[in-house]
Protein backbone atom coordinates (compact mmCIF):
# COMPACT_ATOMS: atom_id res chain seq x y z
CA UNK A 1 0.00 0.00 0.00
CA UNK A 2 1.31 3.78 -0.88
CA UNK A 3 1.61 5.80 2.10
CA UNK A 4 -0.83 8.66 2.03
CA UNK A 5 0.73 12.01 0.14
CA UNK A 6 -1.15 15.24 -0.22
CA UNK A 7 -1.62 16.71 -4.05
CA UNK A 8 -0.34 20.04 -3.05
CA UNK A 9 1.88 20.91 -0.51
CA UNK A 10 0.43 23.54 1.76
CA UNK A 11 2.98 26.33 2.76
CA UNK A 12 2.44 29.31 5.38
CA UNK A 13 1.78 31.34 2.55
CA UNK A 14 -0.93 29.75 0.98
CA UNK A 15 -2.57 28.82 3.72
CA UNK A 16 -2.77 32.95 4.61
CA UNK A 17 -3.99 33.58 0.90
CA UNK A 18 -6.62 31.05 1.28
CA UNK A 19 -7.80 32.94 5.03
CA UNK A 20 -7.41 36.36 3.38
CA UNK A 21 -10.32 34.81 0.93
CA UNK A 22 -11.99 33.72 3.31
CA UNK A 23 -12.35 36.63 5.50
CA UNK A 24 -13.06 39.19 2.41
CA UNK A 25 -15.97 36.70 1.20
CA UNK A 26 -17.19 36.38 4.52
CA UNK A 27 -16.73 40.25 5.20
CA UNK A 28 -18.34 40.88 1.64
CA UNK A 29 -21.45 39.07 3.04
CA UNK A 30 -21.57 40.18 6.25
CA UNK A 31 -22.21 43.76 4.75
CA UNK A 32 -25.03 42.84 2.87
CA UNK A 33 -26.12 41.47 6.44
CA UNK A 34 -25.12 44.25 8.20
CA UNK A 35 -27.09 46.27 5.81
CA UNK A 36 -29.97 44.04 5.84
CA UNK A 37 -29.89 44.32 9.65
CA UNK A 38 -29.54 48.29 9.65
CA UNK A 39 -32.16 48.66 7.78
CA UNK A 40 -34.87 46.27 9.44
CA UNK A 41 -33.76 47.47 13.23
CA UNK A 42 -34.48 51.12 11.83
CA UNK A 43 -37.54 49.93 10.39
CA UNK A 44 -39.14 48.07 13.12
CA UNK A 45 -38.04 50.73 15.92
CA UNK A 46 -38.79 54.05 13.89
CA UNK A 47 -41.39 52.82 11.88
CA UNK A 48 -43.37 50.07 13.36
CA UNK A 49 -42.55 51.56 17.42
CA UNK A 50 -41.21 47.78 18.05
CA UNK A 51 -39.63 48.03 21.91
CA UNK A 52 -35.50 48.31 20.63
CA UNK A 53 -34.85 44.91 21.26
CA UNK A 54 -37.14 43.05 19.82
CA UNK A 55 -36.43 45.17 16.76
CA UNK A 56 -33.05 43.54 17.17
CA UNK A 57 -34.17 40.12 17.29
CA UNK A 58 -36.24 40.38 14.40
CA UNK A 59 -33.48 42.14 12.47
CA UNK A 60 -30.90 39.89 13.19
CA UNK A 61 -33.00 36.92 12.25
CA UNK A 62 -33.45 38.76 8.29
CA UNK A 63 -29.86 39.06 8.73
CA UNK A 64 -29.09 35.63 9.64
CA UNK A 65 -31.10 34.58 6.56
CA UNK A 66 -29.69 36.67 4.28
CA UNK A 67 -26.12 35.53 5.71
CA UNK A 68 -26.95 31.31 5.50
CA UNK A 69 -27.51 32.02 1.57
CA UNK A 70 -24.51 34.31 1.03
CA UNK A 71 -22.18 32.08 3.33
CA UNK A 72 -23.38 28.39 2.19
CA UNK A 73 -23.55 29.54 -1.73
CA UNK A 74 -20.26 31.88 -2.31
CA UNK A 75 -17.78 32.16 0.90
CA UNK A 76 -18.06 28.12 1.62
CA UNK A 77 -19.39 26.74 -1.40
CA UNK A 78 -16.82 24.53 -2.42
CA UNK A 79 -17.30 22.93 1.39
CA UNK A 80 -19.48 20.58 2.76
CA UNK A 81 -21.52 17.31 1.79
CA UNK A 82 -25.00 17.86 0.34
CA UNK A 83 -25.95 14.69 2.38
CA UNK A 84 -24.80 16.82 5.70
CA UNK A 85 -26.86 20.04 5.12
CA UNK A 86 -29.26 19.43 7.84
CA UNK A 87 -26.38 19.08 10.35
CA UNK A 88 -25.03 22.16 8.99
CA UNK A 89 -27.95 24.48 8.66
CA UNK A 90 -28.57 23.03 12.57
CA UNK A 91 -25.18 24.59 13.86
CA UNK A 92 -25.21 27.69 11.60
CA UNK A 93 -28.82 28.37 13.30
CA UNK A 94 -27.46 27.81 16.26
CA UNK A 95 -24.27 29.43 16.50
CA UNK A 96 -25.78 32.61 14.79
CA UNK A 97 -28.48 32.42 17.71
CA UNK A 98 -25.60 32.41 19.97
CA UNK A 99 -24.01 35.70 17.68
CA UNK A 100 -27.67 37.05 17.72
CA UNK A 101 -27.53 37.16 21.80
CA UNK A 102 -24.37 38.62 21.81
CA UNK A 103 -25.72 41.18 19.73
CA UNK A 104 -28.91 41.86 21.09
CA UNK A 105 -27.18 42.07 24.61
CA UNK A 106 -24.90 44.74 24.17
CA UNK A 107 -28.01 46.70 22.65
CA UNK A 108 -30.05 45.87 25.81
CA UNK A 109 -27.11 46.44 28.27
CA UNK A 110 -27.01 50.17 26.98
CA UNK A 111 -30.42 51.06 26.51
CA UNK A 112 -31.92 49.49 29.65
CA UNK A 113 -28.92 49.02 31.62
CA UNK A 114 -26.78 52.17 31.13
CA UNK A 115 -29.91 54.58 29.69
CA UNK A 116 -28.17 55.32 26.37
CA UNK A 117 -31.84 55.57 24.60
CA UNK A 118 -31.03 57.94 21.49
CA UNK A 119 -31.44 56.63 18.56
CA UNK A 120 -27.70 57.08 17.63
CA UNK A 121 -26.78 55.39 20.62
CA UNK A 122 -29.14 52.83 20.20
CA UNK A 123 -27.72 52.05 16.43
CA UNK A 124 -23.58 52.00 17.81
CA UNK A 125 -24.42 49.42 20.45
CA UNK A 126 -26.23 47.27 18.25
CA UNK A 127 -24.95 47.85 14.67
CA UNK A 128 -21.18 48.66 15.52
CA UNK A 129 -20.44 47.10 19.16
CA UNK A 130 -22.82 44.58 19.06
CA UNK A 131 -22.85 43.13 15.71
CA UNK A 132 -18.97 43.97 15.68
CA UNK A 133 -18.63 40.75 18.80
CA UNK A 134 -21.27 39.18 17.11
CA UNK A 135 -19.60 38.98 13.85
CA UNK A 136 -15.88 37.49 15.42
CA UNK A 137 -18.04 34.80 16.93
CA UNK A 138 -19.84 33.92 13.87
CA UNK A 139 -16.56 33.80 11.81
CA UNK A 140 -14.73 31.79 14.14
CA UNK A 141 -17.38 29.28 14.82
CA UNK A 142 -18.64 29.30 11.37
CA UNK A 143 -15.25 28.23 10.32
CA UNK A 144 -14.15 26.39 13.08
CA UNK A 145 -17.77 23.96 13.19
CA UNK A 146 -20.92 24.95 10.82
CA UNK A 147 -18.97 24.87 7.21
CA UNK A 148 -15.44 23.04 7.95
CA UNK A 149 -14.02 20.30 5.91
CA UNK A 150 -11.17 19.63 3.62
CA UNK A 151 -9.93 22.76 2.54
CA UNK A 152 -10.40 23.46 -1.49
CA UNK A 153 -6.98 21.41 -3.41
CA UNK A 154 -6.19 19.41 -0.33
CA UNK A 155 -7.47 15.81 -1.16
CA UNK A 156 -5.12 13.36 0.07
CA UNK A 157 -4.21 10.82 -2.84
CA UNK A 158 -3.13 7.20 -2.15
CA UNK A 159 -2.24 4.42 -4.55
CA UNK A 160 -5.84 3.56 -5.36
CA UNK A 161 -7.94 6.24 -4.16
CA UNK A 162 -8.40 9.52 -2.44
CA UNK A 163 -9.00 9.98 1.57
CA UNK A 164 -10.91 12.56 2.78
CA UNK A 165 -12.48 13.66 5.71
CA UNK A 166 -10.93 12.25 9.16
CA UNK A 167 -7.92 10.58 7.19
CA UNK A 168 -6.57 13.46 6.40
CA UNK A 169 -7.05 15.44 9.86
CA UNK A 170 -4.95 12.45 11.36
CA UNK A 171 -2.62 12.51 8.52
CA UNK A 172 -2.16 16.50 8.52
CA UNK A 173 -1.70 16.06 12.64
CA UNK A 174 0.80 13.51 12.44
CA UNK A 175 2.41 15.38 9.79
CA UNK A 176 2.48 18.74 11.79
CA UNK A 177 3.42 17.27 15.09
CA UNK A 178 6.78 15.58 13.29
CA UNK A 179 7.62 18.48 11.88
CA UNK A 180 7.55 20.11 15.53
CA UNK A 181 10.34 20.88 17.22
CA UNK A 182 11.22 18.38 20.42
CA UNK A 183 10.56 20.51 23.79
CA UNK A 184 13.48 22.11 25.46
CA UNK A 185 14.13 20.66 28.59
CA UNK A 186 13.57 22.94 31.94
CA UNK A 187 16.49 24.67 33.93
CA UNK A 188 15.45 24.42 37.35
CA UNK A 189 17.56 26.08 39.94
CA UNK A 190 17.64 23.86 43.09
CA UNK A 191 19.47 26.63 45.65
CA UNK A 192 15.56 28.02 45.42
Amino acid sequence: MTQPRTARPRTVRSRLERLAREIAKFGAVGAIGFVVNFIVFNICVHGLGLAVVRSGVIATAVAIGTNYIGNRYWTYRHDGDKNRRSRELSLFLLFSGIGLVIENGVLALSHYGLGLTTPLADNIAKNVIGLGLGTVFRFWSYRTWVFRTLPAGTAVVTGDAGVTGDAFAVETAESFLAAAPPPQPQRVDATK
